[in-house]
């Protein structure tokens, strides 16, 4: 079990905090990433696994690197963040259960990873799915930020979102760079 210190530094009333909330939440699962254009901005989509919902969320040029990098199976010579983390979660025997998309606030989404049996600590979305990505645990998103930013993508609009994939099996994470 991982000791965490309650006095001085990180308290448990800041970013990390005992798992106390019940919230109504749907899984996700990773669309993909795609730069928005004309913007060139990255935005990763997530879809509702039980569902029709999209949640499209713009993110990082480095955290869609890192996303399409583990979608991809390409392990890098030195590892990203985001596998230093994952692996100082496993030397800690503190394994992520799940990340969950907690809300909405002008325009910024927020969420939570999810640790052991009652530790929550506050992340942003990106980092958060590519750590998800990352040791294989589920991805939530609260029904309120869905009803408030899922969007419904029409039958003839399927095709788009096929071509949306193919396009990721094309794409390379050197695409994302600057």
């Amino acid at each position: 079990m991982v000791a965490l210190p309650c006095g001085g530094g990180v308290g448990l009333t800041g970013r990390l905090r005992r798992a106390t909330r019940r919230r109504a939440v749907r899984e996700l699962s990773v669309v993909g990433v795609r730069v928005e254009l004309p913007s060139n901005q990255p935005i990763v989509l997530l879809r509702e696994v039980d569902g029709d919902r999209y949640l499209p969320i713009w993110i990082g040029a480095v955290e869609a690197t890192a996303i399409a990098y583990e979608q991809q199976g390409v392990k890098p010579a030195r590892p990203l963040t985001h596998d230093l983390l994952r692996d100082i979660l496993a030397a800690l025997e503190a394994p992520l259960k799940a990340v969950e998309i907690t809300e909405l606030k002008e325009n910024v989404f927020y969420a939570d990873l999810l640790i052991g049996d009652d530790l929550r600590v506050s992340a942003r979305p990106s980092d958060s799915i590519a750590l998800a990505l990352r040791v294989g645990a589920p991805i939530r998103c609260a029904d309120q930020v869905l009803t408030e930013a899922g969007i419904v993508i029409p039958d003839e609009q399927e095709d788009e979102v096929e071509k949306f994939r193919e396009f990721l099996d094309q794409v390379r994470p050197e695409d994302f760079a600057g």
